[in-house]
């Protein structure tokens, strides 16, 4: 009986094993043989990818959901850190074997990249809790400030065109940041009366520093932030979309939203550049 047993666990283990290798031979072979995915995030956007203050670890829903994908494709993440306006030269260059770090799904990008759209996004005003602000269009002749280097300017742009200009307003004065952080600041010194950050980051920097920030509205925009893969990645968007999908599958991509408090951002299914914008 227990030998009847021990053979049991050791061909249900080598089935385990099994599946893992073909899980892994589906990679590319550099990757396969290196046994690791080597990824870059710029770790300044909570709770996406951030540094824990308590542990100086890197941490967040890109990371736990890339490290998830990782298991199940056999192989370790080697993470490196870089600024947001150097993820697509990462990934271009080969520094990145993929981008997942708060990365919009945008038509323009489209050129050199593919994206495997995996949450939903939008861009949100937001002000300090005590501003006189109480509805968007408050915002008009205000200075609002952004990250540079992400989409939003052009949003804030587009936005102002239409709800301030139009309507015989002030146009919205745009005032640059270096990233999430730095405009927050911004927003706390008085140097801007309201800013702009994606919907799915907002929740935890108000639990993260309670009564400071209020929300002004829904999210102007809608979008995807999106898995950024070259061109010439096919196998590799491939292995991971499918990895993904498993993920959505059994559970452990809900988790993970929902320990960040972002179930409500999930998809149903991995989408291959849908974002229309």
């Amino acid at each position: 009986m227990q030998r009847s047993r021990l053979a049991y666990l050791v061909l249900a283990g080598a089935l385990v094993a099994g599946a893992g290798a073909v899980r892994a031979a589906e990679l590319p072979d550099a990757i396969r043989q290196a046994g690791a995915l080597r990824l870059t995030v710029n770790s300044t956007y909570a709770p996406m990818e951030y540094r824990d203050p308590a542990t100086n670890q890197l941490t967040g829903l890109d990371i736990e959901l890339a490290e998830a994908m990782a298991k199940r494709l056999g192989v370790k993440v080697v993470w490196s850190e870089t600024p947001f306006e150097q993820l697509l030269p990462s990934l271009q260059t080969g520094r990145a074997d993929f981008i997942i770090s708060g990365f919009s799904d945008r038509a323009s990008r489209r050129e050199t990249a593919d994206f495997v759209d995996y949450l939903t996004t939008g861009a949100q005003f937001f002000v300090l809790a005590d501003s006189p602000a109480r509805i968007e269009a408050d915002l008009c002749g205000k200075k609002v400030g952004t990250t540079r280097s992400t989409s939003f300017p052009v949003e804030i742009e587009k936005w102002s065109k239409q709800a301030c200009e139009a309507a015989g307003k002030p146009a919205v004065q745009y005032v640059p940041g270096e990233n999430s952080i730095d405009v927050r600041n911004q927003l706390k010194q008085g140097r801007i009366d309201a800013a702009v950050q994606g919907s799915e980051t907002l929740p935890y920097a108000q639990s993260n520093e309670a009564g400071k920030y209020r929300v002004l509205g829904a999210p102007f925009t809608l979008g995807y932030q999106g898995i950024a893969f070259r061109k010439d990645a096919a196998m590799l968007r491939a292995a991971v979309t499918d990895a993904l999908r498993g993920m959505i599958a059994d559970g452990t991509y809900k988790a993970i939203l929902t320990k960040y408090g972002l179930a409500a951002n999930g998809v149903a299914e991995p989408l291959l550049n849908a974002a229309t914008q």
